[in-house]
């Protein structure tokens, strides 16, 4: 599988990773360190190519995501879980199976300046995936489903409509949820 957009990654590991999946080139950040030089070479690539941000599924991972989206609009977006990102207690995109970051970049979505979306924090509260027992839960399970993978509640309202998730999109994705639950 050929990949056109360039793949922003944290590092070798995950550079390693990608190419034993896809045919691919691939920008590394130097994990949560990333300078303005490499900011440079990621706006080139999109301007050229476009880019896909393929971070690790942890805090720092989310970090970096967050720096490049700001710095570089219209990135298309990765993601992997964080039990599919886990061997031996470390998570990271290195650690992901080929059927994984392949699946991973089949499913990229791309991010559109923030709007006032479809979805709303009523809908959040609604929905069950905020203020809780089990929203968090319902969240990672969430962003599973839709491929944007796990956010608090704040991120996930955010996520939602930059990813530009129809309503439609959402609530199937939360009635297949609440199925799930149904039989569990």
């Amino acid at each position: 599988m050929k990949i056109k957009e360039v793949i922003v990654v944290e590092g070798r590991d995950d550079t390693a990773a990608i190419k034993r999946a896809v045919n691919a080139d691939t920008i590394e950040t130097g994990g949560s360190a990333i300078n303005q030089k490499t900011i440079e070479k990621i706006r080139l690539a999109q301007s050229k190519r476009g880019v896909i941000i393929f971070t690790d599924p942890d805090y720092q991972g989310e970090r970096i995501r967050k720096i490049i989206s700001k710095a570089v609009p219209g990135c298309k977006h990765a993601f992997i879980t964080q039990a599919d990102g886990t061997k031996k207690d470390d998570i990271g995109v290195e650690n992901a199976s080929v059927e994984t970051i392949i699946r991973a970049l089949s499913d990229v979505r791309t991010e559109m300046a923030e709007s006032a979306g479809e979805i709303t924090a009523d809908d959040m509260l609604a929905y069950r995936l905020t203020s809780g027992a089990d929203s968090k839960e319902r969240r990672i399970k969430l962003g599973e489903s839709l491929g944007i993978g796990y956010a608090n509640a704040k991120q996930m309202l955010s996520r939602l409509n930059a990813f530009q998730i129809s309503r439609e999109e959402f609530l199937k994705a939360i009635e297949a949820l609440d199925q799930e639950e149904g039989k569990s």
